[in-house]
């Protein structure tokens, strides 16, 4: 068992932190207050090689494992970008991998280097109003007409659909009453058609500069080579790409939580009260000693799940518990650090407001903390399905 970076994974942490370092908090400020997709920030990655860290070395991406896109994703969220700066990246590491497993040669050497490259920008069509994570009752329908599929339906939620060209979409190719188990369901990566889709931004609470959307389809035409794999099997090949969702998104977590942990320390060696740094009260000291010990166990169990998924073991529990456990870290870091900051931690130029808001992302999504509590009742604890 070992718990030290490599020399190569101590270099990644380094040159994607040196990348981070112009888009300064105050960039992500400026982000947050006036919208927009972070056009430059997504580029340099690109540029620098990152965009591919966990893509297949023959088609333009780096090779590496879940553990060393992880270490990225965190170094990203850690220098203050956060959740904006995550988010804008995040679909290029975890979406395509359906793609990498299941994907002809051909459809990789079509799709794949230009994702890695960053002349596509992807967005991940799954859930929908009406069957949030219930997602085998997905009711968005694509009927094949001989050499190609229509597709109609809505899906919410979606990130970056106002900037993205493609969309990896699971639409149902079998009728809900006519299909069994996990079957019924096919999955497609193919042009966002503008002319036959809709996309409607949703005004949120934070991480404004990366949209989400409801996106409504009306008779979208997919050529049937834009289908990955056997048609009926789309769920199976979407499970593929949900561990490493889970942990990834545990990575930005902590280090979002890092990065409010790093500002409230700051803030308390600097504000004088009473003729004293407010850090010297164990008020103070407590609440910011307890994230530090919750944040790193949190990313013991990123590690944990990132190796077992990289040797190709079982890792859906650990995937599971580390979002679990990265989400509520950082959140209560946040708030820590919000604490820490007083009246002032309510004032956007201190920064973590911000990190406050974007820390709710985490806990929300990809999956509920209740259904992660429900999933290792079940799985682990073999206690008896509640849902």
């Amino acid at each position: 068992m070992n718990f030290f970076l490599s020399e190569e994974q101590q270099q990644i942490v380094a040159a994607v932190e040196r990348v981070c370092a112009p888009f300064d908090d105050d960039y992500w400020l400026r982000r947050d207050r006036e919208g927009g997709f972070p056009e430059d920030f997504h580029r340099a990655l690109a540029q620098a090689g990152w965009l591919g860290i966990a893509m297949p070395e023959a088609y333009g991406g780096a090779g590496l494992g879940i553990t060393e896109a992880a270490l990225m994703m965190h170094a990203i969220s850690a220098t203050g970008a956060g959740l904006s700066g995550a988010s804008a990246v995040h679909m290029n590491i975890f979406g395509l991998h359906p793609v990498v497993v299941f994907g002809s040669d051909a459809q990789k050497q079509r799709w794949l280097p230009a994702l890695i490259q960053g002349r596509d920008r992807a967005c991940f069509g799954v859930t929908e109003p009406n069957t949030g994570l219930n997602t085998l009752k997905l009711r968005t329908r694509a009927e094949r007409h001989g050499d190609h599929y229509r597709v109609s339906g809505q899906k919410v939620w979606i990130s970056t659909a106002q900037v993205a060209n493609k969309i990896l979409l699971l639409a149902r190719t079998t009728p809900l009453e006519d299909s069994r188990g996990t079957e019924g369901l096919s999955l497609f990566y193919t042009d966002l058609d503008r002319g036959a889709v809709e996309v409607r931004e949703i005004e949120k609470m934070g991480r404004r500069c990366v949209d989400s959307n409801q996106v409504f389809i009306d008779g979208l035409r997919i050529p049937v080579e834009d289908r990955i794999g056997e048609e009926g099997k789309g769920f199976s090949y979407i499970l593929h790409g949900m561990n490493p969702e889970r942990i990834l998104i545990a990575a930005e977590a902590i280090g979002l939580g890092r990065a409010a942990l790093r500002r409230g320390s700051q803030y308390a060696k600097e504000r004088i009260v009473f003729d004293r740094p407010i850090g010297m009260n164990q008020g103070i000291q407590h609440p910011l000693a307890k994230s530090w010990m919750e944040l790193e166990a949190a990313h013991l169990m990123v590690h944990k799940a990132a190796a077992l998924y990289d040797a190709q073991l079982p890792c859906a529990a650990e995937a599971n518990a580390a979002k679990y456990l990265g989400a509520e870290a950082c959140y209560r870091a946040c708030e820590n650090a919000i604490f820490t900051h007083g009246g002032m931690g309510y004032a956007k130029e201190y920064h973590v407001e911000r990190y406050l808001r974007e820390s709710w992302i985490p806990r929300l999504a990809p999956v509920s903390p209740q259904l992660v509590l429900c999933y290792i009742a079940e799985k682990v604890l073999g206690l008896p399905k509640s849902y």
